[in-house]
């Protein structure tokens, strides 16, 4: 989903010790700070974890119209899921995104690597897609970009959660980059159905969408175990290779 020039002008990688100052000068930001970082704070003190310590993890599911918000003391392995938000507005099937314009979300294993506080679509998280499993499963097509996590309800291939709760997620991904987190890891699958039944996984797509899928079940499962997090790598195939 393309934001206008202005926007991407004010998506700011900030390498200092204080990204939470340099975030609430916007106004958008400082207004959800002021009217949600104390129910924000109480979710994440509800599962024994400290805001201003926590570390994030984002997971997706597409067809469920799903977003489910993880997090971890710093110092801990463990995440408990603070809260599900409903994916307001879908674009595009289960599978991949394999080039620019097909309005499709991606699947696979990202994280967050842009933070809009003065975004089109209220405030907005950027998504590392194409990624360097989307690159080479891609092949020559034009693989687009400019995929988020945003506020609004209407997307081409973005996940969109209303400015009402994207000011939540927002102020947890604000607060998890304050503490050090420079990546948080987003994981998106076309069905909780589809990675948790292998019979509905092998009858939902073409054979090269469930080869795909095996693939990265395997992280899904890998998470399921234990609530710990893989190490995601990508070989020379495009295939997802977790340790």
């Amino acid at each position: 989903m393309y934001h206008f020039v202005l926007s991407i002008l004010l998506i700011f990688v900030i390498t200092g010790s204080d990204f939470k100052s340099s975030q609430v000068k916007f106004p958008r930001v400082k207004a959800a700070f002021l009217h949600k970082e104390e129910l924000v704070s109480k979710a994440f003190s509800a599962q024994g974890i400290t805001l201003s310590q926590a570390k994030l993890f984002i997971r997706v599911f597409k067809k469920d119209k799903q977003l489910e918000l993880w997090a971890a003391n710093k110092t801990e392995s463990v995440y408990k899921r603070i809260k599900l938000y409903e994916v307001c507005a879908l674009s595009g099937g289960s599978g991949p995104k394999r080039k620019g314009g097909d309005g499709q979300t991606p699947e696979g294993f990202y994280y967050i690597d842009r933070y809009n506080p003065s975004s089109n679509f209220h405030l907005s998280l950027g998504i590392n897609y194409p990624n360097s499993s989307d690159r080479v499963l891609g092949g020559n097509n034009y693989l687009g970009g400019d995929i988020f996590i945003h506020g609004n309800c209407v997307t081409i291939g973005c996940v969109p959660l209303t400015d009402d709760k994207i000011e939540e997620v927002y102020i947890a991904a604000v607060q998890a980059r304050q503490n050090g987190q420079q990546k948080i890891p987003v994981h998106i699958f076309p069905s909780k159905e589809i990675m948790q039944n292998d019979e509905t996984l092998k009858k939902s797509g073409t054979k090269e969408l469930v080869a795909f899928w095996t693939n990265i079940k395997k992280g899904y499962i890998f998470f399921e175990k234990e609530n710990k997090l893989p190490t995601v790598t990508v070989d020379k195939k495009g295939e997802y290779i977790f340790n």
